[in-house]
């Protein structure tokens, strides 16, 4: 059994430097975005714990020890399928940094919604590969003119990822979490008002005024906010 020591080479190996497989032998029957895909397919349909090398080998019609040569093991294939489902991010017309983090922010909780499970994989320890940094990289790119050092702007990368990617737990499947939750909780609150007043009041004020399952937006702007007003008490103190 290979050791993670090993595991992470081989994802390192496979994720930014592809092996090429030696010119002598048979010619290769597969390729390792072939075998993505497959493994891309399986998640979306019936979700991560069903994607097996035995099941994708199944899907490309071949015998699981085939696949080997291609992708060393389990591991290294959820790396490539969770660089595979970020993908790189979309270019933003926005000048404004504050403009460009939420199109960042919204754009990765976006391509995170599109395959749900990929969430699960960000959220392990894993080797980032090319498509993650490059959104590293774009969010690094709105901040360079911030005063706020490396670490710090990977802290707010962080914060708006995490933010962004918890929505997706809760609206995988295009379900609306608060709006399912007030549905439940109707009779009981209906009944029981006076136990719980605050509760019931903040329901039916977000009921009213169409506040419901607005998390995703609020909690961008809020961080946000909240490094603006880093950079504001910094700019302040380097004047005085």
């Amino acid at each position: 059994m290979a050791s993670e020591h090993d595991s992470v080479a081989a994802s390192i190996e496979l994720l930014w430097f592809r092996p090429a497989l030696g010119k002598r032998g048979p010619r290769p029957k597969f390729t390792v975005d072939a075998i993505v895909a497959a493994a891309t397919a399986i998640a979306d349909e019936d979700g991560l714990d069903a994607v097996t090398m035995q099941r994708v080998a199944e899907r490309l019609g071949t015998a699981k020890m085939a696949l080997y040569r291609y992708v060393p093991g389990r591991a290294e294939l959820d790396a490539v399928l969770l660089d595979r489902a970020f993908g790189g991010p979309p270019r933003s017309p926005a000048r404004d940094w504050r403009s460009a983090l939420a199109a960042w922010a919204l754009a990765l909780h976006e391509r995170s919604l599109a395959h749900p499970w990929s969430v699960t994989l960000a959220q392990r320890p894993h080797v980032p590969g090319p498509g993650e940094l490059a959104w590293y990289e774009s969010g690094l790119d709105a901040m360079s003119d911030l005063p706020l050092s490396g670490g710090e702007k990977l802290d707010v990368l962080a914060l708006l990822a995490g933010h962004a990617q918890s929505m997706v737990r809760q609206r995988a499947g295009g379900s609306q979490p608060e709006q399912n939750l007030a549905a439940q909780l109707g009779p009981v609150l209906a009944a029981r008002s006076a136990d719980y007043p605050r509760t019931s009041a903040a329901f039916a004020d977000a009921a009213r005024d169409g506040g419901r399952d607005a998390g995703l937006h609020f909690g961008i702007d809020r961080i946000l906010a909240g490094v603006a007003a880093l950079i504001a008490e910094r700019t302040d103190s380097a004047r005085t």
